[in-house]
């Protein structure tokens, strides 16, 4: 393994696990910047900004939540979301991404109408606490060195297809716009390799946009508001309806999928400081009305992509990249969402869905390749595709479930020899110490 390679190696041993350390990621910052990283954590921010801060803008005005109130819940989330991507990112020089989770935002949504908002806040925080928690016990890497790494990629393949598969449909709306930012994609990468395909695919993509008339009209709903503490108050049916599923969510979706993807692109994620850092998040977001701040599956995955440049151990600047332009989006609230939601929903849908091919085909040959828990790796696909959501917890949390236990069932010599069988399949064996 090369020294660069040793960087991305946090240590294993005790509860927090060892980076590189803030100096050495911020001195190594301004020579990691380039149009790769920066256009990586651009993408990821326009995905992130848009389609889900509508979701939150939607659900609060539908809860009759005041627009000092919704303004504030986008600080919380988006703020200290920012932060937990410049935090981890430049201690580590990993890609790892903050945000929140945007299918805790779809229940809180709808929970907003059985409840005040002061009770969903107790809930906020009783999810934060949980998942603080379950970081603290270091229980999530101890199942995460269990968990075989075909069946972990197959989770992955499976969550984000539905972002591949959503160019093609983008594409039958709005095909101009669409083919446009295709072409722009596959023209860089096969001619241009210097710049990401993604940026090809942004700027062909926004001049058919304009040249159509796609843009919509800036207009906001939100005023520039300062963000207001939140004093919660703690009822017993929000903590069931919403405390815990959100717990669950954030463990067994957002963080599953953005540790799966950092082990896909080759890196070894420290696994109990990203727990614990998203029970910090769910502790601070709520002191200002926000759901959660977590580390984020889907931008985890534009981050650490090829599409952020091909040395692996500089695409931490795209992570801070998109931790800035969170960060600033939080703060400036209402003009910031006025801007993002004029972009065509079926632009931001082919970026995202080209952002992650190569995740995708990383995925994939994780899961299948290898020859071994092929039948646990074929469930977990199929259910993680599914998007099934049981007992508010959602498809890639059941994916790692059902396929362990189809492996378990048709696959049991798979799992003989265990210690270290799992530790060879948990990180590709060109990265292991």
């Amino acid at each position: 393994m090369t020294n660069q390679d040793t960087d991305l190696v946090p240590a294993e041993r005790g509860l927090l696990e060892r980076g590189p350390g803030f100096r050495s990621g911020l001195r190594d910052l301004p020579r990691r910047l380039n149009v790769a990283t920066v256009g990586a954590g651009l993408v990821a921010a326009v995905f992130g900004c848009t389609g889900p801060a509508l979701i939150v803008i939607n659900g609060a005005n539908e809860a009759g939540l005041s627009a000092a109130q919704t303004a504030s819940w986008i600080f919380g989330i988006y703020v200290f979301g920012g932060l937990i991507s410049l935090v981890l990112g430049l201690y580590y020089k990993m890609p790892i991404t903050g945000a929140w989770s945007i299918p805790g935002a779809v229940l809180v949504a709808g929970a907003l109408q059985d409840f005040t908002f002061a009770q969903m806040v107790g809930a906020y925080l009783v999810s934060g606490l949980l998942v603080l928690a379950l970081g603290v016990t270091g229980l999530v890497r101890k199942v995460a060195a269990w968990l075989p790494f075909p069946i972990i990629m197959a989770m992955i393949a499976g969550a984000l297809i539905r972002f591949g598969t959503g160019v093609v449909t983008a594409g039958t709306t709005a095909p101009l716009i669409v083919g446009a930012a295709v072409v722009g994609f596959l023209l860089l990468t096969r001619f241009v390799r210097s710049v990401p395909g993604v940026v090809g695919a942004l700027v062909l993509g926004s001049v058919a946009a304009a040249v159509t008339g796609g843009f919509g009209s800036v207009e906001g709903g939100l005023g520039i508001t300062s963000p207001q503490l939140v004093t919660p108050a703690f009822d017993l049916g929000a903590i069931l309806a919403v405390g815990i599923p959100l717990a669950l969510l954030v463990v067994g979706a957002e963080n599953a999928q953005a540790m799966g993807v950092l082990m896909a692109e080759r890196y070894r994620p420290p696994f109990n400081v990203m727990t614990i850092i998203s029970g910090v998040g769910g502790l601070l977001a709520p002191m200002f009305g926000g759901h959660n701040a977590n580390i984020a599956g889907p931008m985890t995955a534009i981050c650490s992509s090829e599409q952020a440049g091909p040395e692996r151990e500089g695409r931490y600047a795209a992570t801070v990249v998109n931790g800035l332009l969170f960060v600033t989006f939080g703060i400036l609230a209402g003009a910031a969402v006025a801007v993002v939601t004029a972009l065509p929903g079926e632009l931001v849908a082919s970026l995202a869905g080209l952002a992650m091919l190569g995740v995708l085909l990383a995925a994939f040959r994780g899961a299948f390749g290898a020859g071994r828990y092929q039948f646990g790796a074929m469930f977990a696909l199929v259910i993680a595709m599914s998007g099934v959501t049981i007992l508010n917890v959602s498809a890639p949390f059941w994916a790692l479930v059902g396929g362990v236990l189809a492996s378990l069932i048709l696959e049991p010599k798979d799992f003989r020899g265990a210690t270290a069988a799992t530790s060879d399949q948990t990180v590709p064996e060109g990265d292991r110490a």
